[in-house]
């Protein structure tokens, strides 16, 4: 399947890096190749961050309308692997809210965890859908081998994303959802000496008292993408300061009450959006 990535970030890459493909090593030389070509960027409900949502779809699938996707399918898709969190953010807590310190581009963290390919389950439903064993296992094989492969690009791609950069050639205008809840963080909660992987508040087992694990898993956003991740921020709190290795200039965010797939069809969007590149520059 060919490698294909959303528009939006695609766009930085380019004014960032041009033609290269940053993913091949771990140098991400900023050239500025978008200078004399790009002159405004905007973004519509982007992760810049990531997405706790492209995660789960690797482990528990995706349903787009009446079908569902299966987790073994998900992981074929590359561009998944760019929108997993940044390891800067806290995606992955304990049951008492602690973060772990964990990449989630980090293959042995899949491992640790038993998470999609790495999931016993899911090994065995692979195996079953074919009547020759050895077949299977190479199916296996061939699987393992191009998550490793893809993941490796994913943080890449990610970190090119947050390079500093010595100036801002461009202006860069972000328009997002903020007025649903969006996952924003998993827990782990340990049960009879296994790690077990809590997607949603309501399956958390045996709470802690007076932790608020809506509020610790959720945050404002699109339904798939936060408000954070969007902003290309750690976190909410507007007197905490960037992360020096998050380097993400922008001009000016504007916030939509809208649902990821709704955005574009929102009218303030529309009409900001032909105002931003219609206008002159003074």
């Amino acid at each position: 399947m060919p490698e294909r990535r959303s528009i939006p970030r695609a766009a930085t890459i380019t004014s960032r890096y041009g033609t290269r493909d940053v993913t091949e090593d771990n140098e991400f030389p900023v050239n500025y190749h978008g200078e004399s070509r790009v002159r405004r960027i905007v973004i519509l409900g982007t992760p810049n961050m990531g997405s706790v949502e492209s995660m789960k779809a690797f482990m528990v699938g995706r349903r787009i309308g009446l079908a569902r996707i299966p987790p073994e399918v998900m992981l074929t898709f590359p561009s998944f692997y760019q929108l997993f969190p940044h390891p800067l953010t806290n995606w992955l807590v304990d049951i008492d809210g602690r973060p772990f310190d964990l990449d989630p581009f980090d293959i042995s963290t899949w491992q640790r965890f038993q998470w999609s390919l790495f999931d016993p389950k899911l090994r065995a439903d692979i195996l079953r859908g074919f009547d020759d064993p050895a077949a299977g296992e190479q199916r296996l094989a061939l699987l393992e081998k191009y998550f490793h492969k893809h993941i490796e690009r994913g943080r890449r791609f990610m970190w090119s994303l947050t390079v500093n950069m010595q100036r801002q050639p461009w202006q860069l205008v972000v328009f997002g959802g903020d007025c649903s809840l969006t996952p924003a963080r998993m827990v782990v909660e340990e049960v009879a000496g296994e790690y077990k992987l809590r997607l949603k508040p309501e399956q958390i087992k045996s709470p802690r008292p007076g932790i608020d694990y809506e509020r610790l898993m959720l945050e404002p956003g699109d339904g798939l993408v936060t408000k954070t991740s969007l902003l290309a921020r750690q976190t909410l709190d507007p007197f905490v300061p960037r992360h020096r290795w998050s380097d993400f200039p922008i001009d000016y965010p504007l916030f939509l009450c809208e649902d990821h797939s709704q955005l574009t069809n929102n009218a303030f969007f529309q009409n900001n959006l032909l105002h931003f590149l219609l206008s002159r520059d003074e």
